[in-house]
């Protein structure tokens, strides 16, 4: 459990298109054995300290003549952003990948001291 030591909690939340690769024959389309995308996402303003991250898959297109195998992770989070990972392995075809986040955490507020 993450315990927050100030009164102002944030909440910010937002959707990120992963990548979008059928038209292109890219490698999530048709390659083959592990495979992996990230994208940085950026908070609309920084927390105190790294918020707390929910992320899931909001939209995915795939092909299903094969098992569907698959792993979304929110890495890396600090105060600014976080990574969204996407994995892939085997022979899972993906065509495209669309992600929502949900972020939580201890905010500034006008009253707390800046002492250098």
């Amino acid at each position: 459990m993450k315990t927050f030591t100030t009164h102002p909690i944030g909440i910010d939340q937002g959707e990120e298109v992963l990548f979008s690769e059928f038209a292109e024959g890219g490698e999530m389309w048709i390659g083959e054995g592990p495979r992996e995308r990230r994208s940085a996402i950026r908070f609309s303003q920084p927390f105190r300290s790294a918020p707390i991250v929910q992320i899931g898959v909001s939209l995915w297109d795939v092909d299903t003549s094969s098992a569907l195998r698959a792993e979304v992770k929110a890495e890396d989070i600090a105060p600014d952003g976080f990574k969204a990972v996407f994995r892939t392995w085997s022979d899972t075809r993906i065509a495209r990948i669309r992600v929502a986040w949900t972020a939580i955490g201890e905010v500034a507020h006008e009253d707390d001291w800046n002492i250098p």
